[in-house]
């Protein structure tokens, strides 16, 4: 029998996220030795099951497959590339590909584990595969924990942009193990500290103190405050996209800092980690809320402050700005031609900024450009 959190005398925290606006709920369990919990998830009428994993956790994704085989399932276990290489349509079809051959049908599964590319993959294919089965989500990352495996939202990348093509089909779970974080290399942990800094900024300003109070720890998977910070972070992602699911209002907040960001990200052909594309956005969004006359001098000032107390970086080329303004034009949150950002009127006071004067987009740029 497989140890779980409860026996093993440890409770998990249960976040819940859905149950209005007519979407089904789901529970992200935070904690550690979660993987008890997938056999009740999958559930006893389902008879396969399929495991996508990046090559860098082929063992992981061996010894889960072996573990459910052992009690009964069929398990396919489906070895994608690492981080964003697997969110391309020839990956997906790669993974269509496998379901087919193994006889998957509606009634059966797919889990998703990896960090957030890995997930918003297995979500998409789980989405398109018989018109969308069930899927589960084991989010191996700070950033796969509390943004990619939280609120339904798939996609693949395509030459053109960043999540361009996907598909909103929340998972019936995610199992956020903190022990996987353990052995996460430092600049992946980091990186995922931008979107929880994002989650302080938009509406928790605990996150921030919690940080402020001692950014070394904050820096560490073993630092004091890790779990409250990804539990904090992941609900307020829950509430948000519980009353939101499609992004046809309040979701837009968690866009902050992201429409730079994917553009940085595209121009970086996907080297850049999303977490620090997303902090450079973060800084650019403060600084064009400044200029807006929205935001105050001291919270755009205490963006710079807590997200290079955690190593995160500041700037980005200037001589790029052209391609990214091009790339902005095409983003998701656009409007025809109408550029839209997420700004701050103030701390946990995120708002729409629609149309910006193009000057004004420049001016705020070269405050964090170099």
């Amino acid at each position: 029998m497989t140890e779980t959190a409860e026996t093993s005398g440890q409770t998990p925290t249960r976040i819940q996220v859905g149950g209005t606006a007519g979407t089904e709920p789901y529970e992200v369990l935070v904690g550690r030795q979660l993987l008890g919990e997938l056999p009740g998830l999958i559930g006893e009428r389902t008879k396969r099951v399929a495991i996508i994993h990046p090559e860098a956790l082929a063992e992981t994704g061996d010894a889960l497959r072996d573990d459910l085989a052992g009690q009964g399932f069929e398990v396919v276990a489906i070895q994608v590339p690492n981080a964003e290489e697997a969110k391309t349509a020839e990956v997906a079809a790669y993974c269509w590909k496998a379901l087919g051959q193994s006889g998957f049908t509606r009634s059966d599964i797919i889990i998703g584990v990896g960090g957030g590319a890995t997930t918003d993959l297995a979500g998409f294919v789980a989405a398109t595969w018989l018109r969308g089965v069930r899927w589960i989500a084991v989010p191996t990352t700070v950033l796969g924990m509390v943004d990619a495996a939280v609120g339904g939202k798939t996609g693949i990348n395509t030459a053109e942009g960043k999540n361009l093509v996907g598909s909103f089909h929340p998972p019936v779970g995610v199992l956020c193990d903190l022990a996987a974080l353990d052995s996460l290399p430092v600049n992946d942990f980091v990186s995922g500290l931008a979107e929880i800094i994002k989650a302080g900024f938009i509406a928790d300003p605990a996150i921030l103190e919690l940080i402020e109070a001692d950014p070394e720890a904050a820096r560490s998977p073993q630092g004091p405050h890790t779990a409250e910070l990804i539990e904090r972070s992941i609900k307020v992602k829950a509430e948000v996209v519980s009353g939101d699911l499609k992004e046809s209002g309040l979701r837009e907040i968690l866009n902050y800092g992201h429409t730079l960001a994917h553009a940085i990200e595209k121009n970086e052909r996907y080297k850049w980690r999303h977490g620090a594309a997303v902090s450079v956005g973060m800084a650019f969004a403060a600084e064009l809320g400044r200029l807006a006359g929205r935001l105050d001098d001291a919270t755009a000032d205490r963006h710079r402050t807590v997200l290079e107390s955690v190593g995160l970086p500041l700037s980005y080329r200037y001589d790029q700005w052209p391609k990214l303004l091009e790339t902005m034009k095409v983003d998701k949150k656009s409007r025809g031609d109408l550029l839209r950002f997420i700004v701050l009127d103030g701390l946990g006071k995120p708002t729409v900024l629609e149309g910006p004067d193009p000057a004004m987009l420049l001016a705020a740029y070269g405050e964090v450009a170099n």
